[in-house]
């Protein structure tokens, strides 16, 4: 049998996958337009996988992922990954990211600025554009300026990221929503 191994599973925004090896997850597939496509995204992307069950500890990271995807609060950061052909500057950007929590935001330039390189949000996009895992790794967590969507690589592209930081309930830019705002409200006059 293959070291590499995917399974297809139902979510509340659609049919997501997960492929795995013997070190961790080795990808993540958000819903494409027909579950058809979905099958045929992850077969693309990982070749040498076998369509099978879920281990236990499989089975556990889909639970984990689908009560995310229906609005929990899990950030997935101890779920393990094989990191095999990632790029150095790619797992830094990658580990700054799992570190954002669900309904929190940051941009590409403060993710750059963390790594200790202001100058370089453009190359923090395209590392995100290349996470092999969305949602374990939350590139939608991540935003241009002033709260921008950005792009977003995954099915659906920004209207995606846009679902997902709704799910989450996080806010997009800096402009204060009602339940930010403090009332005070002056005693009226005569009364």
């Amino acid at each position: 049998m293959s070291a590499q191994r995917f399974v297809l599973f139902d979510t509340i925004i659609g049919r997501c996958g997960v492929a795995w090896g013997e070190r961790g997850l080795i990808g993540v597939q958000l819903p494409e337009i027909s579950p058809g496509a979905a099958w045929a995204r992850l077969r693309k992307r990982f070749p040498d996988a076998v369509e099978s069950e879920p281990t236990t500890e499989i089975e556990a990271v889909i639970e984990r992922i689908r009560e995310l995807l229906a609005g929990g609060r899990d950030d997935l950061a101890d779920i393990p990954l094989d990191l095999d052909g990632q790029s150095t500057f790619n797992l830094r950007v990658y580990e700054i990211a799992r570190a954002i929590t669900p309904g929190e935001t940051s941009t590409y330039g403060e993710v750059a600025k963390a790594m200790g390189e202001p100058g370089a949000a453009r190359a923090v996009g395209k590392a995100l554009g290349e996470n092999p895992w969305p949602i374990v790794v939350p590139c939608h967590r991540v935003l241009g300026r002033s709260g921008a969507m950005g792009g977003f690589s995954a099915p659906g592209g920004a209207e995606t990221k846009a679902k997902l930081l709704t799910i989450e309930k996080a806010r997009t830019d800096a402009v204060p929503t009602l339940f930010d705002l403090e009332f005070s409200v002056a005693p009226r006059r005569g009364a």
